[in-house]
């Protein structure tokens, strides 16, 4: 099933699954951010704090957007 579809360097979600799945990852980011916000003292101190959650989140979602795109045959040949 075709849940995301190549553009330029990054997926775009073309299904229900995908949309999900792309929420999901936005919606855990964004809480990470307002948890953080909170109590940081600087925009350092944020990045600081919410690297270590959005970069393997944005992984994740890479790693499913690339394995349920159908051009992933032709990338990986």
């Amino acid at each position: 099933m075709r849940w995301f579809k190549p553009f330029g360097i990054v997926f775009l979600p073309v299904s229900i699954p995908g949309w999900i799945v792309t929420a999901l990852a936005a919606a855990f980011c964004l809480h990470i951010f307002w948890f953080f916000n909170g109590h940081s003292h600087s925009v350092s101190d944020l990045l600081y704090e919410v690297f270590p959650y959005w970069v393997p989140t944005f992984l994740l979602w890479a790693w499913v957007a690339g394995q349920t795109c159908p051009d992933r045959a032709r990338r990986d040949s």
